[in-house]
């Protein structure tokens, strides 16, 4: 492997790793801020012990994932000098808006909840915790706007052989960054809802302060049937600003070959990009592929042979992780109206068996948002910024295989150990229970 395909392992593999954390603290903090919302109102102490309970399990989350963060910006600079170099005033600008605004919102006040426990009134303390909700979701929304800005860049010009930014408004409130930040964040919304529900039927099946643990599985199952239904509709979204935008990327996502109008969508399929072709193809339902580009039964969808073979992304892990996400979202949806059917009948104690298929749900939307970042980023090779910049001319000049390697194994290394002991933490204090406040 060379330094440019080093590079882009390196940055999957520290970016990927850091999404393990990320989902979790979106969508945690903000079930927690409902419990507390709940203590609040209701004075029923049995909302305070889970909103220290799930809130400790947020901390040890939050604290390894800011850690597992720090490392990406760097690799922008080390790795990928000459991208940083001909986008960075484009690029930085809400980078740097959520290391000085968000991420300062949210360490702040997340300071004020820890330490603020019988030193502040109960309406503050509340206050502090939606503040700490609020500054999450807000970080994740500027860097995904800069992300979304590589998928389809809008607001700049090239000059001087850089692009260089003209119009921030469209940057900021780019169709595409909406869709993206919602996509990712609602993904993070189902991952800590099947959290919620996984723990909680750990201890149910165990018998273990089952009103305690009954109540946290409803807001679980609550609040993932609400985020799975909205991430399926903002996924829908998100499908036809790609299939307009990166034709190239939709056309892999549906291993489509050859332009077809009222395009069918196959059931099965197994791409041959050898012989630019699907090897099989079964159970075809007519035109559904066009109408999920384009809401239109009968439009027309570009093949991948409308593009030169350089220019498509990898069609086989493209093809296969986007089949991957959309079979997950529709089990999410599934699980958690069948856990609120169960719970609304007053029978989730009554079924273990459903019980330990929560349990073990917890790791799926985790691979569902790691494949849902491979379809988003494999899918839009060859461009590091799409139709703009390709990835092969975005590395450092000066970078060797050795240095890549070096910090490669440093990277694995340390994001091992970090991975280790949050898994540890986690699992133990999971495990423990509450603690009666």
């Amino acid at each position: 492997m060379d330094a440019i395909a080093l590079s882009r392992l390196q940055f999957a593999l520290t970016a990927g790793f850091h999404w393990l954390f990320v989902p979790l603290t979106l969508g945690l903090i903000i079930l927690v801020a409902i419990m507390e919302t709940m203590y609040v109102r209701t004075g029923d102490r049995v909302y305070l012990n889970m909103t220290k309970f799930w809130g400790k399990l947020f901390l040890i989350n939050f604290a390894v994932g800011v850690v597992t963060g720090i490392t990406l910006e760097f690799q922008f600079g080390m790795n990928w000098a000459e991208y940083s170099k001909y986008v960075g005033d484009i690029f930085g600008a809400p980078l740097a808006i959520e290391a000085t605004v968000a991420f300062f919102l949210e360490s702040t006040f997340l300071g004020i909840w820890i330490f603020g426990w019988k030193k502040i009134g109960k309406k503050t303390h509340l206050f502090s915790v939606w503040m700490v909700a609020l500054g999450s979701n807000l970080s994740a929304l500027w860097i995904l706007i800069a992300n979304a800005w590589m998928q389809h860049p809008v607001g700049y010009v090239l000059k001087d052989g850089r692009a260089e930014m003209v119009d921030f408004a469209a940057l900021i409130f780019s169709s595409h960054a909406w869709a993206k930040f919602f996509h990712a964040v609602s993904s993070g919304w189902v991952v800590a809802s099947f959290f919620v529900m996984g723990v909680s039927a750990y201890h149910l099946l165990r018998k273990n302060e089952t009103d305690f643990f009954k109540r946290s599985l409803k807001f679980g199952a609550v609040f993932g049937l609400a985020a799975s239904l909205f991430l399926a509709l903002i996924g829908d979204t998100s499908g036809v600003q790609v299939a307009e935008t990166q034709p190239s990327k939709f056309a892999a996502m549906e291993s489509l070959w050859e332009t077809q109008s009222g395009a069918p969508e196959y059931m099965l399929a197994i791409p041959d990009s050898k012989n630019e072709r699907n090897t099989i193809e079964i159970l075809p339902i007519p035109k559904l592929a066009s109408f999920l580009a384009f809401h239109d039964w009968n439009a027309e969808v570009k093949g991948l042979k409308e593009f030169a073979p350089d220019m498509r992304p990898p069609v086989g892990l493209t093809f296969f992780s986007f089949r991957a996400m959309v079979g997950l979202g529709t089990y999410f949806i599934l699980a958690a109206a069948l856990a609120l059917f169960f719970i609304r009948k007053g029978t989730i104690q009554d079924k273990p068996w459903f019980l330990k298929v929560l349990l073990f749900s917890i790791p799926l939307p985790y691979i569902a948002g790691e494949v849902g970042w491979i379809v988003a980023e494999v899918g839009r090779q060859p461009w590091i910024v799409y139709g703009l910049m390709k990835t092969s001319d975005a590395v450092s000049k000066n970078l060797t295989v050795a240095h890549v390697v070096l910090s490669l194994v440093g990277f694995v290394a340390f994001y091992g150990l970090l991975g280790i002991i949050d898994f540890m933490l986690l699992a133990k204090y999971a495990k423990k229970g509450p603690e009666k406040a």
